[in-house]
């Protein structure tokens, strides 16, 4: 059984390389502390696969971290406090599903690109 983790960052906001890895390092560790212990140990014996994948927007984001819980998949959803990139302004940037089966996880997102 392969497992894998995605994240999903929204493109419309434009984030620069530091802000994009921070919020996708929230969203992965966020998720992880959701999961059941068997499955991350499992995935972390296979190497932690995890992909970064692309959503138009915070709406887009919703819909699959939705869809994701409706398949019974750990979510996890990433608001920045906006004290260094958004001018103050509190902005949901991205999210994370899994880790968990690979076919499950592309059942919901495997029509996206990567980011």
């Amino acid at each position: 059984m392969e497992l894998k983790q995605i994240i999903l960052v929204r493109k419309d906001l434009n984030m620069d390389k530091g802000k994009l890895a921070s919020q996708c390092a929230h969203a992965s560790v966020d998720v992880i502390f959701k999961s059941d212990k068997k499955i991350v140990e499992d995935w972390r014996k296979q190497g932690m696969k995890k992909s970064i994948l692309k959503v138009e927007n915070k709406n887009d984001l919703l819909k699959y971290l939705d869809m994701a819980k409706k398949a019974g998949l750990k979510t996890s959803l990433i608001t920045d406090a906006g004290r260094t990139f958004f001018d103050g302004t509190s902005t949901t940037t991205c999210g994370a599903i899994g880790p968990d089966e690979e076919n499950k996880i592309d059942a919901v997102t495997g029509n996206l690109k990567l980011y």
